[in-house]
């Protein structure tokens, strides 16, 4: 082995091949959270819940309404998290809510 050989082996460190990790060590492409820039999360109690399929339905009509990235419903609480790029209409989140069967009381 060469010096230049070994002096090259002893100062980069390499990375496996597919790997995240950036040389420092950091990992994802930007060292930055999953996190949407812009959006809204709104929290919502729905009354009626009271099982997963429950859940299951507020979340999907709501997550029908344009503009929803993601919709998480906890029938054991009532609450709907909902995130979206901007505000959402109530009226609209009340349709969705009524269409699957329930009743919104609003925003919390």
């Amino acid at each position: 082995m060469t010096a230049e050989t070994q002096t090259a082996a002893t100062t980069e460190t390499p990375q496996a091949a597919g790997s995240c990790c950036s040389p420092s060590g950091s990992c994802g492409t930007s060292g930055t959270a999953d996190v949407t820039v812009g959006a809204v999360t709104t929290v919502y109690e729905v009354k009626g819940m009271t099982c997963g399929h429950c859940e299951g339905a507020v979340s999907g009509e709501i997550s029908e309404i344009e503009g929803v990235s993601s919709v998480k419903a906890v029938a054991s609480t009532g609450q709907v998290t909902v995130v979206s790029a901007a505000p959402l209409d109530e009226e609209a989140v009340r349709a969705a809510v009524d269409e699957a069967g329930y009743e919104l009381v609003g925003a919390l």
